[in-house]
């Protein structure tokens, strides 16, 4: 199955902003990897492979902690962004907000345990998800002393001096949290990159080019879009070529969903549609070098920023869609 890293990275005009939101993307569980197509004969690194299922529930542990505590951390980062200064609080504020706890860490902990001793091994990926555990476990309690301590107004009896304190915690607890985020989801995509690529192939060797090879292109090519608009320097002619490949699939499967078979569902096609109009909309921005109004920002800063057109909020917003849809089944 199909995901991306956790945010946009910035694009003049709007990439600062972009990061001051945090938003984060979902993951897919992972599906089994493609059986060898019938007829052949598996190659002798494949006999020596440990059953698909076996890294699958490796991965999905590591994903499980990544959408379940990934999204709410960011958003704990965002909500404070949206009122503190970088230098960390006054108490002469107008608005404090304070910030948001996460969830539970107990359980991504444990599982990350019990999927390190699974095989196969791998040493790297395995250090990431110890890593990623041990750094949303110690922003979790955190969170919940600074909830309490601004939830309870308890900075209009210190004068702010506990929040003056707890902000270079705060953040040198998020950038922990968020450079271990993206070693795992890194590590994790580099594998199911490569596993997407296999099961189009073996789905080509096994059915040819019908409706469900075309929309395992289609989400290869959907993850492309989104890395092509995520870079630090989005090239416009890059962004234009994975969009027209996008295009001209997308094309294709609404040609078969309104064939005789009806193999693809209306809303995996209004998903799909939905992706690529966003995605559309932030390449022009980027093309047109369209800043973002005052407004807009605060939107953003607010945790609104899907609601804007030509964002890579609304981008993701509807990536996650997209994927939502296809774990539904294409049928549907």
């Amino acid at each position: 199955m199909f995901f991306s890293p956790k945010s946009c990275s910035p694009i003049s005009p709007i990439r600062n902003a972009a990061l001051a939101a945090g938003v984060a993307l979902m993951l897919a569980p992972l599906a089994a990897a493609p059986a060898v197509a019938q007829g052949q004969t598996p190659s002798a690194s494949q006999q020596n492979q440990p059953a698909p299922q076996q890294l699958t529930e490796k991965l999905n542990a590591y994903v499980g902690c990544i959408n379940r505590l990934s999204e709410r951390s960011y958003q704990s980062r965002s909500r404070y962004a949206s009122w503190a200064a970088k230098t960390g609080p006054t108490g002469k504020e107008r608005i404090i907000y304070g910030t948001y706890t996460i969830y539970d860490t107990s359980d991504c902990k444990n599982n990350v345990e019990k999927a390190n001793a699974m095989e196969p091994r791998d040493a790297a990926l395995e250090a990431a998800a110890s890593a990623y555990a041990d750094a949303v476990g110690r922003l979790e309690p955190l969170l919940k002393e600074a909830d309490d301590y601004y939830s309870q107004e308890n900075y209009k009896d210190d004068r702010m001096a506990k929040g003056k304190a707890l902000h270079p915690r705060l953040v040198a607890a998020w950038d922990a949290f968020a450079s271990a985020d993206t070693a795992l989801r890194g590590g994790v995509e580099t594998i199911n990159d490569r596993r997407a690529v296999e099961k189009l192939a073996a789905i080509e060797a096994s059915e040819g080019r019908k409706a469900r090879y075309h929309t395992e292109a289609l989400m290869i090519q959907a993850k492309r879009v989104l890395r092509a608009q995520q870079s630090d320097k989005p090239d416009i002619t890059a962004i234009t070529q994975t969009l027209g490949e996008y295009e001209t699939t997308m094309k294709t499967i609404k040609q078969l969903a309104t064939g005789d078979g009806n193999t693809i569902g209306s809303f995996f096609i209004s998903s799909a549609k939905s992706f690529l109009t966003s995605a559309k909309q932030l390449m022009r921005r980027i093309r047109d070098k369209t800043p973002l109004s005052q407004g807009d920002r605060m939107m953003i800063n607010a945790g609104g920023g899907e609601m804007i057109e030509g964002t890579p909020q609304r981008l993701l917003r509807d990536y996650n869609g997209l994927i939502d849809a296809y774990n539904r089944g294409i049928r549907t």
